[in-house]
C-alpha cells in the first residue's frame, strides 16, 4: 500500500461528525496526538459519497476518525436506505479513500450488530446478527471497511451519554424535573459508557498504532469499547437521580416514584437488544488500559452538568 509521507512530526487529524456528542470530545482528546480538522455535518455530509472522498483527497491526513453516524434507532426503521447510506456506505467510502491516500481509519459500530441474546459479555469474533436496520447499517458500514483493506480500526460500543446532546442521562433528568414518577425498562443490559471515555480511549488507541504503523506491527482490527460493570436502564436511572441529589441539592426534582418495567411495556418501532455486554479485554491487552467502571463516568457527567447549571 502507498503511503504518503508525512510532511512534519505532527499527524493530520481528520474528524468527522465534531458535532455529536463523541465528535465533541474526541476534538478535545485528540489534541496532543496531531492537528485536528474537525468538521460538523456542514462542512462533511456523510450522505454526499462523491463529496466525502474529494473531501479526503483534498485534507490528505494521516488519521481520519469517523465519529458522524446516523444515530436515531428507531427512525431508522422508517428510514433504513438514508439511514445505510450514512452507516453503511459511507464508511466503504472513507475506507477507499484512507487506502488511497495512506491513512489510518478510526470509526465506530455498536453492540446492536448482535441479536442481544444470551448472559455473556459478546466478543469480537461472535456471529454478528443485528435485529434492527440501525444495527444492519451499523454492520454493513463495519463489513465496507474490512472489504476495502488499508489500515483501520473500528470500536464497538454502547450506551452512550455525555453532558451535551440527546441521550438518556440528560433525558432523565429532564423527565425527573418535570414528572414526580417514572417508569423505565429493567430487562435491558449493558454498559453506560461516557462519550470523554470513548475519546480518551481513542486518543491513546491512535497514538499506538501511529507507532505501530511506523514499526510495520499493525493490524487492523474490530475492538469492543465500553465502561467496565453492567447494569440496566433501570438501574442507570436510579444512579442518576440519586447522585444527582447530592451533586446539584439545589436543583431538586420533582421525581417521587421510580418503576422499573419490561421492555414490552415500553415498545419502540425498532427492537433493543436485551444482553449488550461487550467483552472489551482485547482492547485493554492491545492497549495496556484498564476501563473504569461506568459509575465513574456518570459522575464526571453529571458534575459537569451540575457546575454549567450554576
Amino acid at each position: 500500500m502507498n503511503r504518503s509521507p508525512l510532511t512534519s512530526a505532527v499527524p493530520r487529524i481528520l474528524l468527522l461528525g465534531a458535532e455529536g456528542q463523541v465528535g465533541w470530545e474526541l476534538a478535545r482528546s485528540l489534541q496532543p496526538v496531531g492537528a485536528v480538522v474537525a468538521l460538523s455535518r456542514s462542512g462533511a455530509d456523510l450522505s454526499d459519497l462523491p463529496a466525502l472522498a474529494a473531501l479526503v483527497s483534498r485534507q490528505a491526513p494521516q488519521v481520519i476518525v469517523n465519529a458522524g453516524a446516523w444515530t436515531t434507532v428507531d427512525e431508522a426503521e422508517q428510514h433504513e436506505a438514508a439511514a445505510t447510506r450514512i452507516n453503511g456506505e459511507a464508511p466503504g467510502v472513507l475506507a477507499e479513500a484512507a487506502k488511497r491516500c495512506g491513512a489510518l481509519l478510526v470509526h465506530y459500530s455498536t453492540d446492536y450488530v448482535f441479536d442481544g441474546g444470551g448472559q455473556s459479555a459478546w466478543r469480537e469474533d461472535d456471529r454478528p446478527a443485528p435485529a434492527n436496520a440501525y444495527g444492519r447499517g451499523k454492520l454493513a458500514g463495519e463489513q465496507a471497511i474490512a472489504q476495502a483493506g488499508g489500515d483501520w480500526l473500528i470500536f464497538r460500543t454502547c450506551w452512550v451519554y455525555a453532558a451535551r446532546g440527546r441521550n438518556f442521562v440528560r433525558t432523565m433528568l429532564r423527565l425527573g424535573t418535570q414528572r414526580d414518577s417514572l417508569q423505565v425498562v429493567d430487562d435491558q443490559v449493558g454498559a453506560p459508557t461516557s462519550a470523554r471515555l470513548i475519546a480518551d480511549v481513542t486518543a491513546r488507541a491512535i497514538a499506538m498504532a501511529l507507532t505501530e504503523r511506523q514499526d510495520g506491527r499493525f493490524r487492523s482490527a474490530i475492538h469492543h469499547l465500553c465502561a467496565a460493570g453492567e447494569t440496566s436502564w433501570y438501574g442507570l436511572a436510579e444512579a442518576t437521580f440519586e447522585r444527582w441529589r447530592s451533586l446539584a441539592p439545589d436543583r431538586p426534582l420533582a421525581l417521587t416514584a421510580l418503576q422499573p418495567i419490561a421492555s414490552a411495556q415500553y415498545p419502540t418501532p425498532a427492537r433493543r437488544p436485551a444482553n449488550s455486554r461487550l467483552d472489551c479485554s482485547g482492547l485493554e491487552q492491545r492497549f495496556a488500559l484498564h476501563l473504569p467502571h461506568w459509575t465513574r463516568g456518570l459522575d464526571l457527567v453529571l458534575a459537569e452538568l451540575a457546575q454549567a447549571g450554576r
